[in-house]
């Protein structure tokens, strides 16, 4: 699965320049490679990002979650979302998680890892809870 230069690029651009607050990566079969589906801005929420994410189709997503620590210090970290709905077709489920771990180490910085087959399993509060 190649992977395209696009989301390596918009991936820095998140890490060090914070210029977007989510990636989500679609694989499009046809052409075999990762490609970038959208963007979300630095202002954009938690809760809009997760409504972003397809009900049945299967997504790479990335976001970059900023929160407060117990002792008051402001951090972020940065998550990367396996997204496989229940939903999705077996196939569509079958090339996102062979090819997971290939495409992730193309993103160097990913601080936080999450699989998520419904909306549940990446609420705030799990997110929240990974962060710290």
């Amino acid at each position: 699965m190649a992977v395209h230069d696009d989301c390596k690029l918009k991936f820095l651009e998140l890490k060090a320049k914070r210029t977007y607050r989510s990636i989500v990566f679609k694989i499009e079969e046809k052409q075999k490679q990762v490609i970038v589906e959208k963007v979300g801005e630095p202002t954009q929420s938690y809760e809009d990002f997760a409504a972003s994410l397809p009900a049945d189709e299967c997504r790479y997503a990335v976001y970059d979650f900023d929160f407060v620590t117990a002792e008051n210090c402001q951090k972020s970290r940065i998550f990367f979302i396996a997204w496989s709905p229940d939903t999705s077709r077996v196939r569509s489920k079958m090339i996102y998680a062979s090819s997971k771990d290939r495409f992730k180490r193309e993103l160097d910085g990913i601080q936080v890892e999450l699989q998520a087959t419904d909306p549940t399993e990446i609420g705030l509060d799990v997110i929240r809870s990974r962060a710290s």
